[in-house]
């Protein structure tokens, strides 16, 4: 377990990260808690960054969230599929639990083709494919239970929903693939996967939600935001990841996947995600979700 604190001009967000038992070694990027305290009952606005699907349990104020043209708002759990958008929010004062579902757990605990639910945030009650989260609710949303006690019901929970899927060792081999950054064709990476192009597509749209190109080009973009958002006074141009051709084409990429420009992005506040991102990358390993790797 490891835990970051972050004080901002009106908020104080503290992050506390726990690494799931081996039992689900591949399925969820960490269990994660969020207190944040803002004052004279505020609010915060922020952009959290593509990534993988994620269940979200609050206790306190309840979030306005949006991804693309789908938006939910005061639900106490939260569900959002897998990003290649930016998720816009407001929240105030509140405590949350996160977990990320790794492509390896969402084949594991979502019987549904990720392709359907890419984008999206809903509440999680109301969707047939995630209601059966909604029996974390009861321990993660309640503000009287402690954090110990709320993680290991967490635990026990999760452990009895779990169930195997026959497609596992393949999903393994193409998030590690596209974690390792090695591969820029998709006739390459299949090859590395040992598995046809066709299969590579259906294993993708079945379990990570885009087609294998665009995952590729995702994991170049994730590398180099984070690269910027790590490193304070980086320039864009430091940060680009090698792969890019000109500054022209992060450009292009930067406003399909923020839905904005570079500058505009940099120009904005950010009192979640940047010190939630510092907080990961020094006790986690890695900024976001997007570059873990499906073992550790």
């Amino acid at each position: 377990m490891g835990e970051a604190n972050a004080t901002g001009a009106k908020e104080t967000v503290v992050s506390r990260f726990h690494q799931p038992p081996s039992q689900f070694d591949g399925c969820f990027t960490t269990f994660y808690h969020l207190t944040l305290d803002v004052p004279d009952g505020g609010t915060i606005h922020d952009y959290l960054l593509p990534e993988w699907a994620n269940v979200r349990f609050f206790s306190g104020s309840l979030p306005i969230a949006r991804i693309g043209r789908s938006q939910v708002g005061g639900a106490r759990f939260s569900a959002t599929g897998p990003s290649s958008l930016p998720c816009e929010f407001e929240l105030g004062s509140s405590r949350m639990w996160g977990v990320g579902l790794l492509p390896l757990g969402w084949a594991r605990f979502v019987d549904a083709e990720a392709r359907e639910f890419a984008n999206t945030a809903f509440d999680g009650t109301t969707h047939p494919a995630f209601a059966r989260f909604d029996e974390l609710s009861e321990p993660l949303c309640d503000p009287a239970l402690d954090v110990e006690s709320q993680l290991e019901a967490m635990i026990a929970i999760l452990g009895r929903l779990m169930r195997r899927n026959r497609d596992e060792a393949k999903i393994v081999r193409v998030n590690d693939a596209l974690v390792s950054g090695s591969f820029t064709a998709v006739g390459d990476m299949a090859d590395a996967c040992a598995m046809s192009i066709r299969t590579l597509e259906r294993v993708c749209q079945r379990y990570f939600g885009f087609t294998p190109k665009l995952l590729m080009r995702r994991q170049r973009f994730m590398r180099s935001l984070t690269s910027y958002m790590l490193h304070q006074g980086t320039r864009w141009t430091e940060a680009m990841d090698r792969d890019y051709h000109d500054q022209a084409q992060f450009t292009r990429e930067f406003h399909e996947f923020m839905t904005m420009n570079p500058s505009q992005y940099a120009s904005l506040d950010h009192p979640i995600i940047a010190s939630f991102m510092e907080a990961r990358a020094r006790v986690w390993g890695s900024a976001a979700q997007t570059l873990d790797r499906p073992s550790r």
